[in-house]
């Protein structure tokens, strides 16, 4: 027990480093004795201070340098100690496994590997050089994990930056969009720059980016033009770098801001449709590799190796290996690479809106008000009895708030499950664990492939339809945004043509509530009740992008009900927001119609890896075991003086179980299914999520494909 005091001490050191992620004093201890400990030395001045800092700006991460660098240097430190530790023990183990002797080592090694087994000598070492060696493992094992850390770190904080500049330059073109028409709108260039900032939740990160150079303006009382050359240097997108400094120099010599922001705007439009060219060329190329390397070449493997373990000698570790390490990991590398690649360019976006209570456009928070003390008529608090009567109200308002969002779940569950779709998981997952343990449990006991025969098949089928209840939520809430979004550009163009013919916004958007616009009719019905019913057109608006939950229409409500604020006269504003808007839609929709072909090979690889599997179940395996059986019975009666067993290829055909074999056929088959599915999503749509439907599709191919090769 003594002997294991250090590994556990070791363990909780490597635990502790855990603590700052889910507890707040935790995380403010760690700081204190990371800076009291390196905070001399990481502040000191330099070309690596001044890189670090930069990447820290860059990455958009809070604290400051100092902080961030002492941590990293603690964390280093802590973990090599402990990996000195494990390394003693790790080397320990070693020796205990290899105490076994050389000669059973060799026995149990191939020919051609006997050579290893002159590793057993270690076990025998002396006392020095048994010191040496714990030694080295105890230093290998603690450098490698202390400088892993510490650059690790940083490599971190580098993939960070890099993303916000995939993400920055994606949502460049729009927010210079919306700069243009609120500066086209007459609203002044400080102005413009607070609204941007008031509305970077909307306009994402090129958005949030510029944010900075507003509070430094706001909060620090810096100039426009430092604050943007600062923005410039902080950036890590090359593109905003260069539309900041190119915006200090208008600022600074007085040229027009909106004829510059108008010249961006075209500027931004015109790459866009290039990226998006290259953009889909990356992902063709992409398509062509997942298809060559991680569906055609698992299945080359996975025959060759069928082909030996069915003829030669068994190969089942190694397809399992294959079937349940190798394809998934590779996928999921294969995916991560994608995304970080393809991050913010031509990707699908993302419904992140906060949810609305109602229609109030505070979202429904009425509590503010309410928990104020009531206020005589004097001027002081009233007390008594009516001080008492408040505070019930109060405490009624507080009540009701706390049951609020289990209430609008009961009033409406298939709404808010269509807004959320990963709430049906809450409900699919219990039921599919219970109708496992009805319908496949108990197991009888057996041979594990034999039990795990009894369960396969009801847990892929559970899967398939847990997966496709979330698939059918998410595909009615993408189609319910993608229609509503389609009907943006024109809602805005004819909004634009009534405001020009000189009709006030109001009756601009009473005029074009009446006009039939598809998936916005509706909503737009009941924006035009909000007016008639006492509502500004700012909060009627407001309550139609919540209602549609629209990235796009919440870019159109943000500029439109800014526009208003400078002007009445917001047609050119409008014409902008819709020139902007049709752009991205007509964007999104060239790249589904490419990446469909490139769907369809997925699909059709999918179906000859399928068949290629289905084939060796029927035919190839039934071939052989006939062929050894058929052996094996010549064998008995052969000539005198021939060999009396199975001779030639059938030799050890016997010892192989093919039933195995045939069971690790239906997982690969279920496991590319999910891969292929996931991939097929990522690819052609922006997002994993995308990929369940296919998923569903490929796992039912897989199951109605098995159950007819059952029957066979």
């Amino acid at each position: 027990m003594i002997v294991s005091i250090p590994l556990f001490a070791a363990l909780g050191l490597c635990l502790t480093l855990l603590l700052p992620a889910v507890s707040r004093p935790a995380d403010l201890l760690v700081t204190r004795v990371a800076l009291s400990l390196f905070g001399d030395y990481v502040g000191e001045d330099g070309d690596r201070r001044r890189r670090q800092r930069d990447l820290l700006r860059a990455a958009h991460v809070g604290g400051t340098h100092r902080a961030y660098a002492s941590r990293t240097l603690l964390y280093a430190g802590v973990l090599g100690v402990a990996g000195s530790v494990l390394g003693v023990y790790a080397a320990g183990a070693l020796l205990s496994a290899l105490d076994v002797g050389e000669a059973a080592i060799r026995a149990s090694l191939p020919a051609s590997l006997s050579f290893l087994g002159g590793v057993a000598g270690l076990a025998s070492l002396g006392l020095p050089q048994l010191f040496l060696l714990l030694t080295f493992a105890s230093a290998t094992l603690g450098s490698a994990l202390a400088a892993g850390t510490y650059y690790g770190r940083w490599e971190l904080l580098s993939q960070r930056a890099h993303a916000r500049g995939a993400e920055i330059d994606a949502t460049l073109p729009r927010t210079v969009a919306f700069m243009y028409a609120l500066s086209r709108s007459g609203m002044a260039f400080p102005r413009v720059m607070d609204t941007l900032a008031e509305n970077e939740a909307v306009y994402g990160e090129a958005a949030t980016e510029l944010s900075v150079a507003v509070r430094d303006m706001n909060a620090f009382g810096t100039d426009a033009l430092t604050a943007l050359q600062r923005t410039a240097r902080r950036t890590p997108s090359d593109d905003l770098a260069d539309f900041s400094e190119n915006l200090a120099s208008v600022l600074g010599t007085g040229q027009s801001i909106s004829a510059f922001l108008a010249d961006q705007y075209e500027l931004y439009q015109e790459e866009a449709e290039s990226k998006q060219e290259r953009y889909l060329e990356l992902l063709s190329t992409f398509a062509e590799a997942y298809v060559t390397a991680l569906v055609a070449g698992p299945l080359f493997f996975i025959t060759i190796l069928v082909v030996i373990g069915l003829v030669l000698e068994d190969t089942l570790p190694l397809l399992r290996v294959v079937v349940y390490l190798g394809v998934p990991l590779a996928t999921f590398g294969f995916v991560v690479y994608v995304d970080s690649v393809t991050q913010g360019v031509g990707g699908t976006e993302s419904v992140d809106l906060s949810e609305a209570a109602g229609d109030d456009p505070t979202g429904g928070g009425s509590t503010g008000d309410a928990a104020a003390p009531s206020v005589a008529a004097d001027g002081g608090v009233a007390g008594g009895t009516e001080r008492d009567s408040w505070a019930a109200s109060r405490e009624r308002l507080r009540a009701y708030d706390r049951v609020r969002g289990l209430r609008r779940w009961v009033a409406s569950p298939v709404e808010n499950v269509v807004r959320a779709p990963w709430t049906s998981f809450l409900a699919t997952v219990p039921l599919a664990v219970l109708g496992l343990l009805v319908f496949a449990f108990p197991v009888t006991l057996g041979p594990t492939t034999e039990m795990v025969a009894q369960v396969e098949t009801p847990i892929v089928a559970a899967t398939a339809l847990v997966l496709a209840v979330y698939a059918v939520v998410y595909e009615v809430r993408k189609r319910r945004t993608r229609r509503a979004e389609s009907s943006v550009p024109d809602f805005l163009d004819r909004l634009a043509s009534v405001n020009e013919a000189g009709t006030s916004v109001v009756g601009s958007v009473r005029r074009v509530a009446d006009s039939n616009l598809e998936a916005l009719t509706a909503d737009l019905k009941r924006t035009r009740r909000d007016i008639d019913w006492g509502a500004d057109v700012s909060t009627a608006l407001r309550r139609l992008e919540r209602r549609v939950r629209s990235p796009m229409t919440s870019r159109a409500v943000a500029l439109v009900t800014n526009a208003m604020h400078a002007s009445g006269d917001i047609g050119p504003v409008l014409r902008i927001a819709a020139d902007e808007s049709r752009a991205t839609w007509s964007l999104r929709r060239e790249r589904r119609q490419v990446m469909l072909t490139y769907l369809i090979v997925i699909y059709i690889s999918f179906l000859v890896f399928l068949g290629i599997i289905a084939s060796l179940s029927v035919s190839f395996i039934p071939a052989i075991e006939e062929a050894a059986i058929s052996g094996a019975g010549g064998g008995t009666g052969s000539a005198p003086g021939s060999p009396s067993g199975p001779t030639g290829i059938t030799d050890g055909l016997g010892d192989i179980d093919s039933f195995a074999y045939e069971q690790l056929f239906f997982h690969a088959a279920a496991v590319q299914a999910v891969c292929s599915g996931l991939v097929a999503g990522q690819l052609g749509e922006g997002s994993v999520r995308d990929g369940v439907k296919h998923v569903v599709i490929l796992l039912a191919l897989t199951l109605l494909t098995f159950a007819v090769i059952d029957l066979v």
